[in-house]
């Protein structure tokens, strides 16, 4: 799949730049660019975004049963860690 996009001037000269010290092709430094926005950003967005659709999904549950849950974790995790520093 292939995509055309026009940024601005500015932006191009500095993918530009950027590609002439590192002697790689404009594309190449784009691609690691959007990779890393991917890698960084689009990650919680995406991870947000299922969270609200779950939501409206009524995917949800009590407070009282989140607040259980996390406790359980962090007894079984700080049990494991007692554990392994004994």
């Amino acid at each position: 799949m292939k995509i055309s996009i026009r940024p601005p001037i500015d932006v191009i000269e500095k993918f530009d730049r950027i590609a002439a010290a590192l002697d790689r092709d404009r594309t190449w430094v784009m691609i690691q660019a959007f990779q890393f926005y991917l890698d960084r950003e689009g990650v919680g967005i995406l991870t947000d975004a299922e969270g609200v659709a779950a939501v409206d999904r009524d995917e949800t549950v009590e407070w009282g049963t989140a607040v259980d849950r996390i406790d359980t974790a962090i007894d079984r995790g700080t049990v494991a860690y007692n554990k392994k520093a004994s």
